[in-house]
């Protein structure tokens, strides 16, 4: 069984956690939906994306508003990050929260090993590998620190974790194994 940390297709053959949240794309034009939040197993995706039109205090007033209740309803967050690492970092610290994925994730291997430093999760995806300092990243973050998604690529999750196995020199067996005990930690699942 594989996970797909962050999907907009959710499959049988995975493990697809529900998530409510609003994306930073969408900042000033929705509500939050307690309901929705109340009802999903993560906060998620929201963040801050700097490339974005839409206003960044905007986004930054979101963004904590909605770790505010993951930390309330003590829920693991899915971040969206687009050229704004720092400033997500700085925000995430303010809250104590039980998990944090960069869903996506697009950096350099010195913004992983800062995530992975706090205790981030990193997910990686079909554009992972359009990016040469994103590969690194990925061939070096701890396996402890790993997920894969599809998001909202026309890929299968086999097809992204066949990719990660190989790009990490590993087998998808292995892979998997490794990202479902990530996963149990994620949500604190005990065998």
């Amino acid at each position: 069984m594989y996970v797909n940390i962050h999907t907009h297709r959710p499959t049988p053959d995975a493990i697809c956690p529900s998530q409510a949240g609003i994306h930073p794309w969408h900042a000033a034009r929705r509500q939050i939906d307690m309901q929705a939040m109340m009802q999903a197993e993560m906060i998620g995706e929201i963040g801050l994306d700097y490339a974005a039109a839409a206003d960044r205090r905007v986004q930054q007033h979101l963004f904590r508003e909605q770790l505010a209740i993951a930390q309330r309803l003590r829920k693991p967050v899915v971040v969206h990050c687009v050229r704004a690492f720092e400033p997500t970092m700085e925000i995430l610290k303010e809250y104590d929260l039980p998990g944090v994925v960069f869903h996506g994730f697009i950096g350099s291997p010195e913004q992983a090993a800062t995530a992975v430093g706090k205790g981030y999760f990193l997910s990686f995806g079909l554009r992972t590998f359009r990016s040469p300092k994103t590969m690194r990243a990925l061939r070096q973050t701890p396996a402890g620190s790993v997920f894969c998604e599809t998001d909202d690529d026309p890929v299968t999750i086999e097809e992204i974790y066949g990719m990660v196995a190989r790009e990490r020199k590993t087998s998808i067996e292995q892979l998997a194994a490794q990202i479902m005990d990530n996963y149990k930690k994620l949500f604190c699942i005990d065998e």
